[in-house]
């Protein structure tokens, strides 16, 4: 059985570790402003915050296409020795995010009203949840461009410049969440000001190290290159068919939630607690469908049939590797986690019983992890949008049939055939796109 060459899968490795740790530092901004405000007296400061970062996780996440879109056209210029379209890329991209950000900081009025008309709390918390809105609002062009950047340098192999950059926005954000919270006593707005500055300081420190990257690059970028029409209108239709995949996954997971919720809070508990293996599982996964990204762009730039299933196989056995290793630990240390999460003895038992099915979910969605991967970096949107719509067809049929008949068990059982049909359909098309690379 071929396995890729060692030569592919030492590529494949050392791209993915950084991006692993990249990844797995993402949420370490919530978390620090989670530890600063939950060692003050209030609660409330907690709660506001948690619910004011809700906003930004689903429109952030809306507009995550800005960092897919970019990698796969990069990683296809790199292969095919184009500086001036890697260059072009970022500019076109950056336009993109720049312009969004800006909208956002301009929109943020009816942003807050539609936001906190769906969601609800007392007005203590709902007022400083539109002060932590209100201020980490003036970030977005900076996150936004911080998608682009990471797309760009993964699209060149560059993970670990993407590592730097995430860390570095951690480390601003701890120092400045310390300063504002406990040196100026600003509790809410101390933390957003101390993200919205982290994440604007941060794509500054990108565009800087972009800036760098271009001027060693050969070629020049007009005006004709960059506003190409033909390029643009792919751009665009780039992102619109990564955009509704991306929705369409949100909403297959949040009815699990909403599903899940009406068996009771009880069962909702359990489920958040082995959602949690599965969020700490895509970390790792996450990374080795990234390096896909950029390996198989570079083949498919280059025009290397070889080559490019070469980086298949070696991504895709080092991927299945870690998510047997994780299956294993799920099955005989997933107990020890459950405890670990949570000391509410009704909330363990329950989480019990549905074990099996977290545990087992690393081994079947390490397939759609990875090939979602590859159709990112062979720029595929519009392969990804009609099967993601055959996977969500495939869900709620899943969960209309399983669920009236076994409970919480026909939900799980409902992702099991999301995961499984994202992974047969997307293969279902791999042939089409060897197909499109000359052996």
């Amino acid at each position: 059985m071929n396995l890729g060459s060692r030569a592919a899968r030492r590529r494949a490795f050392d791209l993915a570790w950084p991006l692993i740790a990249a990844n797995v530092t993402v949420p370490l901004v919530g978390a620090v402003d989670t530890a600063v405000l939950g060692h003050l007296p209030d609660p409330q400061y907690l709660a506001a915050a948690a619910l004011g970062a809700v906003v930004f996780s689903l429109l952030y996440w809306s507009f995550g296409f800005l960092r897919t879109g970019t990698t796969g056209p990069v990683a296809q210029a790199v292969g095919a020795r184009d500086t001036v379209e890697i260059k072009a890329t970022l500019y076109r991209a950056m336009l993109i995010a720049g312009s969004v950000g800006v909208a956002l900081i301009v929109l943020q009025l009816p942003i807050r009203w539609i936001a906190f008309e769906i969601l609800h709390a007392s007005p203590e918390i709902i007022d400083n949840a539109r002060t932590y809105v209100a201020i980490r609002i003036w970030g977005a062009p900076g996150v936004l461009c911080n998608f682009v950047l990471l797309g760009w340098f993964l699209g060149q192999a560059r993970a670990r410049t993407g590592l730097l950059l995430q860390v570095f926005i951690n480390v601003v954000n701890l120092v400045l969440d310390l300063f504002f919270v406990f040196g100026l006593g600003m509790t809410v707005a101390g933390v957003a000001a101390a993200t919205a500055i982290a994440e604007t300081t941060g794509a500054l420190l990108g565009l800087m190290l972009a800036w760098r990257a271009i001027r060693e690059m050969e070629g020049h970028v007009d005006r004709a290159r960059l506003l190409d029409r033909e390029r643009l209108v792919r751009l665009f239709a780039l992102n619109r068919d990564i955009f509704i995949r991306t929705l369409l996954v949100l909403l297959c997971f949040s009815s699990f939630t909403a599903v899940g919720a009406r068996f009771g809070e009880l069962t909702l508990a359990a489920n958040a607690v082995l959602m949690t293996f599965n969020s700490f599982t895509g970390f790792a996964l996450d990374g080795f469908a990234q390096a896909a990204e950029s390996l198989v762009g570079r083949s498919i730039g280059a025009r290397d049939r070889i080559d490019l299933e070469d980086n298949l196989r070696a991504t895709f056995v080092l991927a299945a590797c870690v998510a047997v290793i994780f299956t294993i630990v799920y099955w005989l240390g997933g107990p020890l986690l459950i405890a670990l999460l949570t000391d509410i003895q009704d909330v363990r038992t329950e989480a019990l019983r549905y074990l099996p099915w977290a545990a087992t979910m690393p081994a079947v969605g390490v397939w759609s992890f990875q090939l979602d991967g590859v159709f990112w970096g062979a720029a595929r949107g519009r392969d990804m949008r009609n099967m993601m719509l055959i996977s969500a067809a495939c869900f709620a049929v899943a969960a209309v049939l399983a669920v009236p008949a076994l409970g919480n068990h026909g939900l799980w059982l409902a992702i099991f055939v999301f995961l499984a049909a994202r992974a047969v359909t997307l293969g279902s098309r791999l042939p089409a796109v060897l197909r499109s690379v000359a052996a």
